[in-house]
């Protein structure tokens, strides 16, 4: 195999970095960093960025910050700090000692605004914000200049200095750089620097009564960690030129920026403003409910870091904007589940089999396997006795043709342990079947007849009196449609009200009465489902259902292929 060959593709960021590394640029530094505001739970559209930040500096022996956008206090909260910080652990990431906040850089920020004032290329304007909008312009008319855009340097800064004091009402004034409002990029008409909020930092306190806006504050913040390369959404690549701006006119190290398409998925809201709405209206139950596409809501789920970080590999970085198949983070989920789960066997909609020949009063242990992927995981007992039960689904009375499950003169094979067949079903005065009689070959014990007749169906149980009562809570998509709220709708019309189901007589192998949270089981048959780590207590567990079994991703993708 040729050298190109071995070669690992790379992605166009990683492209770029391989070619500044070669010329030397940044003195061979790879420096990133991954910089979320601190006004809500990260999602999975973070996680793609924060793969992709960390994944492209430990892939280069560079390093990443983690660093908190935190310039708007009145959205901002140490309890979203605290979620974000366990949200990129939990993704297995480190940042070792460079743990940064914009916060931190206040000060210089403040400084370097008045150096701005002082070479003319910022001034105080004292236009409302809808006047400041109006004088703007629009994509195909040029902004106007705003009437004090030639204010004297002396009265800038004094202005500057008192707002910085806390003398004036919020929207009195603002610091807007002086670039172009004629310029075609709408961003580089004399964008706003900073404005006044009267509100407490969670950091700075009462320190502060303006703050800097994100445009000017990033690109600083970036200079002064020394990143090199800064990578961003789509959506900023209008925003480069005002970077470079900002950084050019200072004269101070410049980083370079790269933008890349941000993560969309189907069936999704991923509008940090429509999961904030979900949040606080109550269609969830909190930000990490296991319905929500945030990080704690799929690790509640049952989602696992590299299941996570699979998916990102996935599906790569490009410019181009895509919305993604939920289907295939599920079918990641699933990849990673079938090699590391344990097998257990669970009934979630239970009916009672009664078996007539078997020794009353006996029981009996039979050998399963705990994953058959990885036999080093080994074997467990399971408690067999003459009262089972079944899932309601895997009997008909009068079933169709190609219904190879359990029915009045049919055998079936319970999972390692014995044929029977279905002798007699008892019912309530209502018609409802209650329980099943039926009778068990002795000489199938583990599954298989010394006579070599054979069985259509393999169907899971558990020991009535053994088995552990469990609340088991069957989660689906958060919505119905594929684009929540396109043309034009609310998208909150197609919440899906089927998207938890929660069912409280679940029946499960006894070894689960002390299942922990943060462990993964398959339950056969069923899907992958894991102990919900808030409410789930040892004798009494509350599983959350992970995933089904069944992977749409790789079925599609095989009839495309």
């Amino acid at each position: 195999m040729d050298d190109d060959k071995e070669k690992k593709s790379l992605d166009f960021i990683r492209a770029i970095i391989e070619e500044d590394l070669g010329s030397g640029k940044y003195g061979g530094r790879v420096a990133t960093r991954f910089p979320p505001e601190p006004n809500g739970y990260l999602h999975i559209g973070h996680a793609k960025s924060i793969c992709l930040n960390f994944g492209a500096a430990e892939e280069y022996g560079g390093t990443c910050n983690l660093r908190f956008d935190d310039t708007n206090p009145a959205k901002e909260d140490t309890e979203y700090v605290e979620s974000i910080i366990k949200d990129v652990r939990w993704l297995g990431f480190d940042w070792d000692d460079r743990l940064y906040h914009a916060s931190d850089y206040f000060q210089p920020l403040y400084d370097y605004a008045v150096e701005l004032i002082m070479k003319r290329k910022a001034y105080v304007d004292s236009l409302s914000a809808d006047e400041i909008r109006e004088y703007r312009g629009t994509l195909s008319e040029p902004g106007t200049e705003s009437p004090y855009r030639e204010r004297p340097v002396e009265e800038n800064l004094d202005l500057f200095e008192r707002m910085k004091n806390g003398e004036f009402e919020e929207g009195a004034h603002v610091l807007r750089a002086k670039i172009d409002m004629s310029s075609g990029n709408i961003n580089m008409r004399d964008p706003v620097m900073y404005r006044i909020l009267r509100e407490p930092h969670y950091r700075t306190g009462g320190a502060w009564r303006i703050y800097p806006l994100y445009d000017y504050a990033h690109c600083i913040s970036d200079s002064i960690e020394g990143i090199t390369h800064s990578l961003c959404t789509l959506e900023f690549e209008d925003h480069r030129p005002l970077y470079d701006w900002f950084l050019d006119e200072l004269g101070i190290y410049h980083p370079r920026q790269i933008e890349f398409s941000r993560l969309n998925l189907n069936y999704t809201v991923m509008s940090k403003r429509r999961i904030l709405e979900l949040v606080q209206k109550g269609y969830v139950n909190g930000w990490d409910d296991p319905r929500m596409p945030t990080i704690s809501g799929l690790r509640r789920r049952g989602y696992t870091p590299d299941s996570i970080r699979n998916f990102c590999s996935r599906i790569g970085v490009t410019k181009q904007e895509s919305v993604i198949d939920v289907s295939l983070l599920e079918h990641s989920v699933r990849d990673d589940l079938n090699k590391k789960a344990r097998r257990v066997m669970g009934v979630l909609n239970p009916l009672k089999v009664v078996i007539t020949n078997y020794p009353e009063g006996y029981t009996e242990e039979m050998d399963a396997v705990n994953n058959p992927e990885d036999e080093g995981m080994g074997k467990r007992k399971v408690p067999f006795s003459g009262e089972l039960y079944i899932e309601r689904d895997d009997f008909m009375e009068d079933p169709p043709r190609k219904f190879y499950r359990l029915s009045p003169g049919v055998e079936v094979r319970l999972r390692y342990a014995y044929f029977i067949k279905c002798t007699d079903v008892v019912k309530d005065e209502k018609g409802q079947i209650t329980e099943l009689h039926c009778t068990y070959d002795p000489e199938t014990r583990g599954g298989d007849a010394p006579d070599g007749r054979k069985v259509r169906a393999t169907i899971h149980w558990v020991s009535a009196k053994h088995a552990v009562t469990a609340e088991v809570r069957l989660y689906d998509r958060l919505f119905t449609d594929p684009e929540p709220g396109s043309g034009g709708g609310d998208y909150k019309d197609c919440l899906n009200p089927h998207s938890l189901v929660v069912l409280n007589d679940c029946r499960l192998e006894p070894g689960l009465a002390g299942a922990e949270p943060g462990v993964n089981y398959q339950f056969e048959r069923l899907g992958y489902f894991t102990p919900d780590y808030i409410d789930s207590k040892k004798g009494s567990p509350v599983f959350n259902r992970t995933v089904t079994l069944k992977d749409t991703w790789v079925r599609e993708k095989g009839k495309q292929d």
